[in-house]
């Protein structure tokens, strides 16, 4: 199979409507929900509507503007759910916790520890 025949991403299918999810940001090639299994009283992940990028590395070797799009939406996400401080998170690769090969960003905030970043 082809990339161009690959099944939509479940990022794809939200940003499509075809699953429902809590929209809290969008733009016109960002979309931004409420996390089905928050690590932190504020748990919001941020993609690109398309799954043309695995990861977090092939957005920035790609098209570094939509990174920067990607992170501004995050920030604005921050500043409204939780007064501007949060923690941003790219898993890159199995081993590192990345479940949906589509990239995304976690935006972590309520009261977060330093030592909350170990496993």
């Amino acid at each position: 199979m082809t990339e161009a025949e690959a099944e939509p991403t479940i990022f794809e299918r939200i940003a499509a409507r075809e699953i429902p999810a809590s929209i809290v940001a969008e733009t016109s090639r960002v979309i931004a929900f409420h996390d089905i299994a928050p690590k932190a009283p504020v748990h919001v992940v941020v993609t690109t509507k398309a799954g043309t990028y695995r990861d977090v590395v092939e957005l920035a070797a790609g098209d570094p503007e939509l990174l920067a799009e990607l992170v501004a939406v995050a920030h604005d996400i921050a500043a409204e759910l939780a007064d501007g401080e949060f923690r941003l998170v790219f898993n890159t690769g199995a081993a590192a916790g990345q479940t949906v090969f589509h990239v995304h960003a976690h935006v972590l905030a309520g009261g977060l520890e330093e030592a909350s970043l170990g496993g």
